[in-house]
């Protein structure tokens, strides 16, 4: 971690506030990594396991199977609009909280508990409407959590380790997927499938936040204005090329490894005849553990690898081949018939959890060493943030509006058109990173 600026005085919390806290640690305080890994792991389970498939079988219960991708893809993307806005701003904010309880820990709290209310409304909601409002609040405070705990990296680890902490970070995704897929498996009721996940997200959150010794600001940043607000969401790529490029790598990477995710279930119904909602759960979960056994373990592999050989770049460019060659064999899974192309997903999930886990082995690491300002390291890394959560949040959208429907019209194949072109996309942003030049 990079001393602060004379001006912006920084110091660990007053459990800890020692001269030599100023300094750049060594290594990560003890325990950071395994509360880190437990808090980001119980966020994720709790917002994936309505994301996964929760959702959809939720919404088949509420509209016909022919409205459900479009009743899917309105209500992703209204939620992806709190997501996006929210991690930048939150970011930019703890940046400039001078709560006596450090910079990262106010939010993280308050993002935890509000994550956990509203995910208990979507069980409950009588209408996609009232889905949409429970899923774009849970999208609102569970970036509230995740802009300070992404933060907490930066302010706790230092530059020779971040790949370490980077591939573990990057297992916990695909971990809590796969505790979510088990939960929509084994669960019999809309509420027990997301509501005990939320109650895991609330208490790992709370754990994180109470025994982190997080930095406090002891000086007054100055004022919060109009033109700071909107800058909270931006940045200029082309002074920052390197941060623009990251950015933008990123968003692609995502799009491609996202495009799975949300309509599995619904493609089972559509392409291979499984029409219920227990058999799309059941297959889900067999992807699922698939993918996460893949992801987990070349995530850890490769963040060693990286930070021994000390290169970033190319475990993305590799990440984003594999995993574009995974989507695509999604594509043409349909062409080997019923049991030999379910088969076939099997094969495409483990090659995108390949791919995924190279590619989250590296990706924190790489952001932080792009960041222009070590003031405003959650503000920027809530920018980088959205290249997460524009993809995540809108590419079921463009699925479920623009690319399913026109392929269905054209040829019948709109989920070959759709997984087709997210594999381009994935692909093109592995071979965008090599434009970053400030790191390896």
């Amino acid at each position: 971690m990079s001393a602060p600026s004379p001006d912006i005085p920084l110091a660990m919390s007053t459990a800890t506030a020692e001269p030599h806290a100023m300094t750049a640690p060594e290594r990560e305080p003890r325990g950071y990594r395994g509360l880190y890994f437990f808090a980001s792991i119980g966020l994720f389970l709790a917002t994936f396991a309505p994301g996964l498939g929760g959702m959809a079988v939720k919404i088949q219960s509420l509209v016909p199977l022919s409205q459900a991708g479009t009743a899917l893809g309105l209500v992703t993307g209204i939620g992806g609009l709190f997501a996006i806005v929210t991690q930048p701003l939150i970011g930019r904010l703890s940046d400039r909280t001078r709560s006596r309880i450090g910079m990262r820990k106010p939010w993280i709290i308050a993002g935890t508990i509000g994550t956990f209310l509203f995910l208990l409304l979507i069980p409950l909601a009588p209408s996609v409407a009232v889905v949409a409002i429970g899923w774009s609040g849970a999208q609102f405070f569970v970036n509230v959590a995740q802009a300070g705990l992404t933060a907490t990296v930066a302010d706790q680890v230092p530059e020779s380790r971040r790949g370490r902490v980077s591939g573990l970070v990057g297992t916990t995704a695909p971990i809590g997927i796969v505790l979510g897929a088990f939960g929509l498996t084994l669960l019999p009721t809309d509420l027990l499938r997301m509501g005990i996940p939320a109650v895991i997200g609330l208490v790992a959150g709370l754990v994180f936040a109470v025994a982190l010794k997080d930095r406090v600001l002891t000086e007054h940043p100055g004022r919060f204005n109009v033109k700071q607000f909107f800058a909270s969401f931006v940045f200029n790529p082309v002074k920052y090329r390197d941060l623009g490029w990251a950015w933008l790598t990123k968003a692609m990477f995502v799009f491609g490894y996202a495009s799975i995710v949300t309509y599995l279930p619904l493609y089972l119904a559509s392409s291979f005849g499984m029409t219920k909602p227990t058999d799309q759960l059941q297959f889900n979960l067999y992807c699922t553990i698939v993918m996460t056994a893949f992801n987990v373990t070349f995530a850890l592999i490769g963040g060693a690898w990286s930070d021994r050989v000390g290169r970033r770049k190319i475990f993305v460019t590799w990440g984003a081949i594999i995993a574009s060659a995974g989507v695509v064999l999604f594509a043409v899974a349909p062409v080997f018939g019923i049991s030999s192309g379910l088969v076939a997903l099997l094969v495409g999930q483990a090659l995108i959890g390949t791919g995924g886990g190279l590619f989250l082995a590296v990706d924190m690491a790489l952001c932080i060493e792009v960041l222009p300002d070590k003031n405003q390291i959650a503000k920027d890394l809530g920018v980088l943030n959205i290249a997460n959560l524009l993809p995540v949040s809108f590419a079921p959208f463009f699925a479920g509006i623009i690319f399913i429907p026109l392929g269905n019209l054209w040829f019948g194949g709109g989920y070959i058109l759709w997984f087709l072109f997210a594999a381009m996309v994935s692909f093109a942003g592995g071979l965008l990173v090599n434009k970053i030049k400030g790191v390896r």
